[in-house]
């Protein structure tokens, strides 16, 4: 699942992970447990450049963030939560974002 960081949280989301590559402004870090953020899951600061939010580039922001992922050490360890897990973003275009390609890849690998 996938959340915006503005919505409210909820009990259903098990444990939240925030997956921003810079940290939100006007949110306190002591609102977080230790480890619930993970900016190494989140694009590079040169593909994130790149991609701004064209959509007409999304399939291959796609493409060049699954790779980056391939070498992640950070996927198995999200793999390896118990439970519901809730990707937190303040993207606002969440569906064309790399929170929705993190999901879905989550998704594929978990089967």
């Amino acid at each position: 699942m996938v959340k915006r960081l503005y919505e409210p949280a909820e009990e259903s989301d098990g444990t939240r992970i925030l997956i921003d590559g810079l940290w939100p402004l006007g949110v306190r870090k002591a609102a977080w447990p230790n480890g619930s953020w993970r900016p190494d899951l989140a694009p590079s600061r040169e593909l994130r450049d790149w991609y701004r939010h064209d959509l007409e580039r999304f399939d291959e922001f796609e493409r060049r963030y699954l790779a980056e992922l391939e070498s992640s050490d950070g996927i198995d360890e999200v793999l390896a939560i118990d439970g519901q897990v809730t990707l937190v973003t303040t993207t606002r275009d969440v569906e064309t974002s790399h929170a929705a390609v993190l999901r879905n890849y989550l998704e594929r690998r978990k089967t």
